[in-house]
């Protein structure tokens, strides 16, 4: 209901806000023209993009639930829930340990992953799109400027989705409010944000019976009465998080030599819990624990609470022919925690909890000037812990089509609190350990050029952390699923090369990404399909005298088959598996997209060959992808 009346009044806001921009045009013919580089978005780090209501291909694949580019991620069957992971050098890493409870985390903004705004006038964008069966997504946003300095946005992102198998609903929320200020003579900059996102998923475990889906059989073309593992299990993520980023220029005018006094405080709070009243599942008539041995009978309730703290202070020299030099500490602290210690007949002891307190210094060096951009950091954990990461960023803008840039990133990588401690009421996924740091070194070189995009990277992972199956063969046979934390003493080389291109004929494209994956190692510990391709033959023209702009075409999505990793609700984690091989599907959508002035309208028929095909197509080994649907949106923008 919360979210219903928030939505309304931003609505009533827009039409307000359209309205009174009409007023505007009719009452002033001395007004001013706003320039699109009025409408800016900038990161933390100050990368600045323009607003852009155009209507191009890269939309078309941008228009989803988590509002961007998902090539190289696998999305489960309905909206909402998690992702398995196609093209590892997504991966983000940060030599800070951090929750975990990764799979959950797909559509959790983290702290750089926020926008800031500065804009000429009030803009609104308003995104909506239907999801699978009943249910909505939609993501509204307002900013404005009250002054040339001062900046707010309030943006929320909300989504229910019921999904066609048995218990699968999704239910989501991301709020978001920010502010952007600075001082008129610009001596002063901030930037803050506030945000609370909350992320419920029915988990069902997957379907009981993978044969009775592969047969085709017509009985099950209703997805309902395929038997599912839990019909009454959830998990449930949430969070808030108070930031601020702010500087100060010492001296009072700006010149050639400048000296800058930095500040970033991050304070967030995250809680975890996986809820399941009933404990036995039955497969075919047969009483099964799917997670093995459990404390209680029934009402499962476990909950993971977690919170950090983060400080950092610096001081940055700005030489107009140098650049900057940056120098800082910081400091880090975190809680992660439960309300009981478990001990256990073999002495075995499992804490309450498991807290860091983490100080570091470290040096950075930015160089932009004329076609060259540079960032060199460097930092060092000064506390018992060690931690470490070198990370230097160069990229050279030969022309307006043509970049190149190169990055190398060496990270000493403290383990994600879930890895060290994790208490359950399943006896078996209760643990305390000691893991040492991940080691990563990584190189990685991008090319954007007017006939061919190309990514290349390699990555050398030393003391690699993952999730194992750790089921006997009595277990599995049981169809009992243990899942433990696992560190691998050997070393794992990964290369991935990315090229993308498009041709056209006339008003006809054909786009093309292409990603070739290999890896190295002893052990089936990192896997991932060797091809994953995306290509797109589409049409796009003007139509009713250039007051419509139209986009039409089929979509082929398609990987090599691998040993995927499988998804544990317990934990809200991918672990390894090696028994099951997924892919090898061509997954076809089709879509109408059109243009009328702000306006996208967005057309699609998902999968549209499922039931062409043979049902061989997964998300994890026991759990199928989308099946054919079909889907309606908008994207709305306002501003004048």
């Amino acid at each position: 209901m919360k979210k219903a009346i928030f939505l309304l009044l931003l609505t009533n806001i827009c039409i307000a806000q359209d309205l009174s921009q009409q007023k505007q045009i009719k009452d002033t013919t001395t007004a001013k023209i706003a320039t699109i580089d009025m409408y800016r978005f900038i990161t933390i780090d100050n990368d600045t993009t323009y607003i852009d209501t155009s209507l191009t291909i890269q939309k078309e694949y941008s228009h989803n639930y988590l509002r961007k580019d998902i090539f190289g991620l696998l999305p489960f069957a309905n909206d909402g829930q998690t992702y398995n992971t196609l093209q590892y050098s997504l991966t983000d890493f940060s030599p800070y340990p951090e929750f975990g409870f990764k799979a959950k985390h797909f559509n959790f903004l983290e702290a750089n992953q926020i926008r800031y705004s500065s804009v000429a006038t009030p803009v609104t964008e308003l995104y909506f799109k239907t999801t699978v069966r009943k249910g909505q997504s939609v993501d509204a946003f307002i900013t404005l400027n009250t002054s040339e300095n001062l900046n707010f946005s309030i943006a929320y992102k909300g989504l229910r989705s019921e999904g066609v198998y048995i218990n699968q609903l999704s239910s989501t929320g991301n709020f978001r409010f920010t502010t952007n200020f600075n001082t008129k003579n610009k001596r002063y900059f901030a930037k803050a944000h506030y945000t609370f996102q909350d992320i419920l998923n029915e988990e069902n475990g997957g379907i009981t019976t993978i044969d009775d889906f592969e047969s085709e059989d017509p009985n099950y073309n209703n997805r309902q009465r395929f038997e599912v593992y839990f019909s009454d299990a959830k998990s449930f993520l949430k969070g808030k998080r108070i930031f601020l980023d702010h500087n100060f220029r010492i001296n009072s005018e700006k010149g050639n030599n400048n000296l800058y006094l930095t500040h970033q405080f991050n304070y967030e709070n995250k809680f975890f819990e996986y809820n399941q009243a009933t404990v036995p599942s039955t497969v075919g008539g047969t009483i099964v624990y799917r997670f093995g041995e459990s404390f209680k009978s029934s009402g499962i309730n476990d909950q993971t609470r977690y919170n950090k703290m983060y400080n950092r202070v610096g001081l940055v020299y700005e030489n107009a022919t140098l650049g900057k030099f940056q120098f800082f500490a910081d400091d880090f602290r975190s809680n992660y925690y439960y309300d009981q210690i478990l001990i256990f007949d073999n002495q075995n002891v499992i804490p309450s909890s498991f807290s860091q307190e983490i100080n570091s210094v470290g040096g950075q060096y930015e160089y932009r000037k004329n076609k060259w951009n540079g960032k060199f950091l460097y930092s060092r954990s000064v506390t018992a812990q060690s931690l470490s990461n070198l990370d230097a960023k160069l990229k050279y803008d030969f022309n307006d089509e043509t970049q190149f840039s190169f990055q190398y990133q060496s990270i000493n990588k403290l383990p994600n609190s879930n890895y060290n401690l994790h208490q359950s009421s399943y006896v078996q996924y209760n643990w305390s350990n000691d893991f040492k740091n991940e080691k990563i070194n990584s190189i990685s070189a991008n090319a954007i050029t007017s006939w061919v995009d190309a990514e290349v990277q390699f990555s050398v992972l030393k003391d690699h952390l993952y999730f194992n199956d750790a089921s006997t063969s009595e277990q599995a046979l049981a169809k009992t699923q243990i899942v433990a934390p696992s560190q691998y003493d050997g070393t794992i080389n990964y290369l991935s090369v990315k090229v993308s291109r498009e041709l056209t004929f006339g008003n006809f494209a054909l786009d093309n990404t292409i990603l070739y994956q290999k890896v190295d190692q002893q052990d089936a510990v990192l896997n991932v399909p060797e091809i994953v391709t995306r290509n797109t033959f589409y049409y796009s023209n003007y139509l009713f005298k250039r007051a419509l702009f139209l986009q039409t075409g089929i979509v082929l999505n398609y990987f090599t088959k691998y040993y995927a990793s499988d998804y544990n609700p317990v934990i809200g984690e991918f672990f390894v598996q090696n028994d099951k091989q997924i892919g090898n599907h061509p997954n076809f959508d089709f879509f109408i997209n059109a243009k009328i002035q702000r306006t996208r309208i967005y057309f699609k028929a998902e999968h549209f060959n499922s039931s062409l095909s043979g049902n061989n197509f997964y998300s994890s080994p026991n759990n199928p992808s989308r099946d054919f649907t079909i889907r309606l949106g908008l994207i709305w923008n306002f501003f004048n």
